[in-house]
């Protein structure tokens, strides 16, 4: 009898050994290598040989994880997102105060979008959205756009509380993440700066961003709220 993939597979799970291709170790040992490749070579430079020496696996086992290097650069962003901006949006859940909150925000918004490995996998995007222009927009939709949607939301119910009159909350929403990185995401993006910010810088731009945005959007009723919670 011929023992088929799907046979071998179930075998496998009674042994307690993960299936092709579901092993996390694996996959992780896998994936750490390409992040090594791909900040070492860039992305078009990459090959996936390259990937498999600096994985340590064979040229079977990566294929059976990952169809092509594209798929591979697509897990290993996801994997970073995940990793370095999980649960910051969780800040846009109060409404003590909308200034802090905007403030606290923003702060934390600017210091992950210019840390190293941010702008280092925004470059390599940029650098391979030109012949695979797809990869691009997935990488944009499934990060930016998302945390814009979530800047939307929070922005929206401030409205409807009657602490912002905002006409165009989708465009208030850039003006909101743009003011927060006033200068410092190109300095980065373009090794002006070789560092990225310290909280001191971060702070300044990001509490001066606040302060324009609010002059633009804040209505009567924040303002008021927003004197009587100072002390005499």
């Amino acid at each position: 009898m011929v023992e088929t993939t799907a046979d071998s597979d179930l075998l496998d799970l009674r042994k307690g050994r993960p299936a092709a291709g579901q092993d996390p170790v694996k996959r992780a040992q896998i994936i750490e290598g390409a992040r090594r490749v791909f900040i070492d070579k860039g992305f078009e430079a990459a090959s996936m040989n390259d990937i498999t020496r600096e994985a340590g696996v064979s040229k079977g086992t990566i294929y059976v994880y990952f169809q092509n290097k594209e798929e591979l650069f697509e897990a290993l962003i996801e994997e970073e997102r995940g990793t370095i901006f999980k649960n910051m949006y969780e800040v846009l859940d109060h409404f003590d105060d909308l200034r802090k909150t905007l403030v606290k925000f923003g702060m934390g918004l600017s210091a992950k979008i210019t840390s190293a490995k941010v702008i280092q996998a925004q470059r390599t995007v940029v650098g391979a959205a030109d012949r695979i222009p797809e990869l691009g927009a997935r990488f944009y939709e499934r990060g930016p756009k998302r945390g814009h949607d979530k800047v939307m939301a929070f922005l929206n119910e401030a409205v409807e509380r009657g602490l912002l009159k905002i006409d165009d909350v989708d465009l208030a929403a850039y003006q909101f993440t743009e003011l927060c990185l006033a200068g410092l995401f190109r300095q980065c993006i373009f090794s002006y700066r070789t560092k990225a910010p310290t909280p001191a810088e971060i702070e300044r731009v990001v509490k001066s961003g606040v302060d324009v945005f609010l002059k633009a959007y804040a209505t009567e009723k924040f303002l008021a709220e927003e004197k009587a919670l100072q002390p005499a």
